[in-house]
């Protein structure tokens, strides 16, 4: 059975809060938060609070054995939108979690697309699943689709062409960027709508229902 500060990180995992929004959330302070997250004992109401959410969290959100599978929002790709390096500080734990309807090695990450210079394959919104680190070198990735860190530490989901000082990264409705150096280059696993993922509903799902009384 799971403890108290198990079922905490359960909540945290899955909702992409942070201790100040759990705080909030069942009415405590960040530092009894912390405490709990230490092995401390919620009070009766809080205990019982803390154990509701995570009940609610186990049925909303399907387990291995129901074909659905996590994965993290590790951060922003830009098709069309620039994403700078400083354009967010990425926790470890990700941006937000979403579940795919298949299996997914564990090396893969997930990144969001930004803007609509790669219509109609790539959507803004839509969530690229690739893998987190490169296995192949750049040459053979001319010609493919994928997502790219540049050396300035911009990102985009481009497609890899040659060029004559480094490579061009092409769009399908947009201005090609040429010359350009790569530190990374993510192979694309997967491609999905945010439609066809699931994901505890900010509005009225699991956090909508986080409430005492």
């Amino acid at each position: 059975m799971a403890t108290i500060p198990e079922k905490l990180r359960a909540i945290m995992k899955a909702t992409g809060w942070k201790q100040m929004q759990l705080a909030e959330k069942f009415e405590v302070s960040q530092s009894t938060v912390n405490r709990w997250l230490s092995g401390a004992e919620p009070e009766g109401q809080r205990r019982d609070a803390i154990n509701d959410a995570y009940e609610r969290l186990t049925d909303e959100v399907p387990s291995d054995n129901g074909g659905w599978h996590p994965v993290s929002i590790m951060g922003y790709i830009g098709a069309g939108a620039e994403i700078l390096p400083d354009f967010e500080q990425v926790p470890p734990e990700g941006l937000d979690q979403v579940h795919v309807p298949f299996h997914l090695p564990e090396e893969m990450i997930a990144l969001e697309v930004k803007g609509d210079s790669m219509l109609p394959v790539y959507k803004d919104g839509h969530v690229v699943i690739v893998y987190r680190d490169q296995k192949k070198p750049v040459t053979s990735f001319y010609g493919e689709d994928a997502a790219v860190r540049t050396s300035e530490g911009r990102r985009f989901l481009k497609t890899i062409m040659k060029g004559s000082g480094g490579v061009t990264l092409m769009s399908f409705n947009a201005a090609p960027i040429e010359n350009v150096n790569l530190d990374w280059i993510g192979e694309i696993f997967a491609v999905l709508p945010r439609s066809q993922l699931r994901k505890v509903d900010r509005a009225g799902g699991l956090q909508g229902k986080l409430r005492l009384g």
